[in-house]
């Protein structure tokens, strides 16, 4: 499959209220994947019905007022090591600087926690008007996010939000990709690759991350449900922040104990990268390899005909945009 047509695969949605019901699956993995771009199978991470990016637009004059403002802005990220990262910080400044909004800081917690409470604590000392930010742990810093918004920032989320926070009270809205479609999208991906049948393993997420875990709930979920001759013989969790070089241990590991396996399927870009170094220094030139996201270095390895063999990808630069957008909606008091 090509690599535009799977960047339509998960719509970029807004979590906002119950949900739709997932589309009936199929064995044939080509009508499968045909089929998956027509609905959302993603809630939000407390039940949220998603609302389509479409939705939020600014007028002309709400444009104005905004840039009147002279607004400040400040980009707290989990992980900032991935491509997906990369191009939801340029979407937000591309946007932020359209609507006259300054950025002020751009941070790397390195998906621990406390870095990113202090992370919080310090860019608070600047006061900026608005926070972007995708918690690393939903309860851990749900505190500091509390701080945040009673100090007068207002908070706009990707993925997934503190334990305990309403939207539209303490913050504005998330944004998210559909990550269980994802997972969906990847399952199918693999089953055509493999033709249906074989051994596999999967590298998750071994953290308390909510879009990871879709992904790799659907994965599971999926394969069983549709394909019962593709068996998991083999999982395993890593949890960084050497993605690239947990991963590639975990499918080394993986492929010495489990020589059937045909394929492994990677939780993000980054693992995939591992789980190639590991398929070739263990000789396995046939391994197929499927990953969420559309990362540069694994793009480039489908493009080759490497053992990457498919990729589900969000939009990652859109979301930026419309978390731009959404602090503008902040801003104004705009529901």
């Amino acid at each position: 499959m090509r690599i535009d047509t799977l960047l339509r695969t998960s719509a970029l949605c807004l979590a906002l209220g119950l949900g739709f019901a997932a589309p009936a699956l199929a064995q044939d993995p080509a009508q499968a994947l045909a089929d998956i771009g027509k609905h959302v199978m993603s809630l939000g991470p407390n039940g949220e019905k998603p609302e389509a990016a479409s939705t939020v637009s600014l007028s002309d004059e709400e444009l104005a007022k905004i840039k009147a403002m002279k607004a400040k802005a400040a980009i707290v990220m989990h992980y900032a090591g991935n491509d997906w990262s990369q191009a939801q910080i340029e979407g937000l400044k591309s946007q932020f600087d359209k609507m006259g909004i300054e950025v002020i800081a751009t941070t790397d917690a390195g998906f621990k926690p406390d870095k990113q409470v202090a992370d919080i604590e310090t860019v608070m000392a600047q006061k900026p008007n608005i926070i972007v930010s995708i918690p690393t742990d939903p309860v851990a810093t749900a505190a500091a996010y509390k701080a945040a918004a009673a100090g007068g920032a207002k908070l706009v989320f990707m993925d997934n939000v503190p334990q305990g926070f309403k939207a539209g009270t303490d913050y504005v809205s998330s944004v998210s990709a559909d990550n269980y479609g994802n997972g969906v999208a990847t399952a199918h991906l693999l089953a055509q690759a493999l033709g249906g049948k074989g051994d596999v393993g999967l590298i998750f997420h071994a953290a308390d991350f909510f879009v990871t875990k879709q992904r790799y709930d659907a994965v599971k979920k999926t394969l069983a449900e549709n394909y019962p001759d593709i068996k998991i013989v083999a999982e395993r969790g890593i949890g960084g922040p050497d993605f690239a070089g947990d991963a590639e241990k975990a499918a080394g590991a993986m492929l010495v104990s489990n020589p059937s396996i045909k394929g492994i399927w990677a939780v993000w870009d980054v693992p995939a990268e591992g789980v190639i170094s590991a398929a070739l220094t263990n000789g396995r030139d046939d391994l197929v390899i499927v990953n969420c996201d559309l990362g540069e270095n694994v793009a480039i390895n489908m493009a080759g005909n490497g053992p990457v063999k498919g990729l589900s990808a969000q939009r990652p630069y859109d979301q930026g945009v419309t978390e731009a957008m959404l602090a503008g909606y902040g801003l104004l008091n705009k529901p």
